[in-house]
């Protein structure tokens, strides 16, 4: 089994070296908060399951510039020789807020805040939004999966499709955490604990003279098997399968029959047909073959007999919404806002809390304030970090899954649909908020900024 390395250094783009050298001759060395958020959700998404922060806690606490990454940036002739020594004795001592793992968020809510030296808090730049980004996609995109399944169980099968073994370790991970029941990525389940789940291939049925001997093959090994039944020809691989119940009689265990190709609900609808008239009740029907959320939701609204999905390209890459529109900005710098006001980019100044309300057992609306407001509904922001040390333990994978669970329960109606609502969620940002966004923005371009709502 192998194992991934943890080694974070030195994970960061160049500019946050030269702009950490600039910072320390210049004497830039102030507490700075930076703010990570999403500017705005991508087309055909409603919300967003914050996923990743367990990843990149572990990557603030672990990163460091051994010797022979202190020997790399010398070579390249660029820095000063007080970078490399303050990189030698880097360790992160800054505070970490943010919305803990499995909330549901929106456009310019802080996913994290960085409240560190200036210097320290720039160079973590790139390494926290890698460690959020990945995961947030695939997360989101489950939850999308798990809401149009209902009781239907999931399965990952994305390992092979992901870009590279990390991220099919953090697609797995998010999947589950978002409701899948399974993945098929066992360095995901021997890390994460997750349930693995696997079938068989076609290659499988190909390595044999013919269909049946295989399935008599396979299931002498693995006798609770799901055996793939479409290799030639999809119904006449059910009926091969009822000639090995036939055949094994009170020993046959066979949980299931996986479906791979054609027209997944008549196939589904004529497999049941077969399968019930030959008393296998309990034989269960299975699909995959690049299926997405609304490819589920289709086989639920003409209720097809299709007891769970397996999932591969389109959830391990999120292909109508491979990446977010994430940003890592300072939003203050000596207790100084800060803020840009660039079109379409700008962000909002200071340190940040989010308050969630919620009328009876629905989600309403949220409330962007001040970090130090205190505000009708739930605080989301959570302390995690402080001088570089970690506050309390981690919560469990079942404990988030639980988590997931209850947001996307709670969310309205028509944010829980896969289509577009008529209006997005509400977010609104406090007076006190707005007014220092006003002011500031007033400040820096000598003209107001337009007035309206913010959501």
């Amino acid at each position: 089994m192998i194992s991934l390395p943890r080694d974070f250094a030195p994970s960061v783009d160049l500019y946050e070296l030269t702009m950490v050298d600039a910072y320390l001759r210049e004497g830039l060395t102030e507490p700075s908060v930076f703010s990570l958020f999403v500017r705005r959700l991508p087309q055909g998404r409603n919300f967003l399951v914050a996923c990743g922060l367990e990843d990149a806690l572990e990557a603030l606490q672990n990163l460091s510039f051994p010797g022979e990454s202190i020997s790399y940036l010398s070579s390249l002739n660029l820095f000063s020789d007080s970078l490399l020594d303050w990189l030698r004795a880097f360790r992160f001592q800054g505070d970490v807020f943010a919305i803990p793992e499995g909330t549901c968020v929106f456009p310019d809510e802080p996913l994290l805040e960085v409240v560190a030296p200036l210097p320290q808090a720039q160079l973590v730049e790139t390494l926290v939004m890698n460690q959020l980004h990945v995961p947030t996609v695939a997360a989101s995109k489950a939850a999308r999966m798990v809401l149009a399944a209902g009781a239907r169980r999931l399965w990952d099968f994305g390992l092979r499709r992901t870009h590279g073994i990390d991220a099919g370790l953090k697609v797995a991970r998010a999947a589950y955490l978002a409701g899948f029941d399974s993945t098929s990525n066992v360095l995901a389940g021997q890390r994460y604990g997750i349930p693995v789940v696997g079938t068989m291939a076609h290659s499988y049925v190909l390595a044999h003279g013919d269909e049946l001997s295989a399935f008599r093959a396979f299931v002498r090994a693995f006798p609770t098997a799901t055996l793939l039944v479409d290799t030639y020809d999809t119904l006449g691989g059910v009926r091969n399968v009822i000639r090995l119940a036939k055949e094994l009689d009170k020993d046959f265990k066979v949980k299931g029959v996986r479906l791979d190709s054609g027209d997944l609900v008549v196939l589904a609808a004529k497999a049941r047909q077969l399968l019930d008239s030959a008393g296998l009740t309990r034989v269960e029907i299975f699909a995959s073959s690049g299926i997405d959320e609304k490819e589920i939701l289709r086989f639920a609204e003409v209720q097809a007999p299709i007891a769970g999905f397996g999932v591969g390209a389109s959830l391990a890459v999120s292909h109508d919404a491979p990446n977010l529109d994430m940003a890592y900005k300072l939003v203050a710098y000596a207790g100084q806002g800060r803020m840009k006001l660039s079109p379409e980019k700008e962000n909002l100044p200071m340190q940040k809390q989010v308050f969630r309300v919620s009328r009876g057992s629905r989600t309403e609306r949220d409330i962007l304030a001040s970090h130090e407001e205190r505000l009708e509904g739930k605080p989301l922001l959570v302390q995690f970090l402080s001088a570089g040390r970690r506050l309390s333990p981690a919560v469990t994978l079942e404990g988030v899954r639980e988590r997931v669970r209850s947001e996307l329960a709670q969310l309205p109606e028509e944010i829980r649909s896969l289509d577009t609502p008529s209006r997005p969620f509400h977010v609104e940002l406090s007076p006190k908020l707005a007014a220092l966004r006003q002011r500031l923005a007033s400040e820096l371009s000598g003209r107001p900024l337009p007035s309206g709502d913010h959501t």
